[in-house]
């Protein structure tokens, strides 16, 4: 059974920072593209960062510069490691993948920047 976990968000002020991570069992972990995801309140969710199974990085225009996503295959586990938070950060943080043509979502870890 695929399953994905994030762990580590929060509470932060503006200007501060968090690391993100993602837990993943049931798949061949090393192989795929792993994405993170975010939903603002009363927004769609939207890509903010993804790395592939190679290593290469993209992400959303917002995101360049401030945060970096990482992955760590003997562990399973991918990162997302956000500083110079900003109140438009707010969200609800999820962590994405594709396996055997389906895709495969997170439980979701809460993001609040606020002063």
């Amino acid at each position: 059974q695929v399953r994905l976990a994030e762990s580590g968000g929060g509470l932060v002020q503006p200007g501060g920072s968090l690391r993100l991570s993602c837990a993943g069992s049931g798949f061949n972990f090393k192989i795929v593209t792993m994405n993170w995801y975010r939903q603002p309140p009363g927004k769609e969710r939207e890509l903010v960062a993804q790395i592939t199974s190679e290593g290469r990085t993209t992400y959303i225009e917002s995101a360049k510069g401030r945060f970096t996503i990482s992955r760590d295959n003997a562990w399973m586990r991918v990162y997302l490691q956000m500083d110079s938070l900003e109140p438009e950060d707010t969200a609800v943080y999820y962590c994405n993948t594709q396996v055997r043509g389906y895709t495969w979502w997170g439980q979701g870890t809460q993001v609040t920047v606020q002063g």
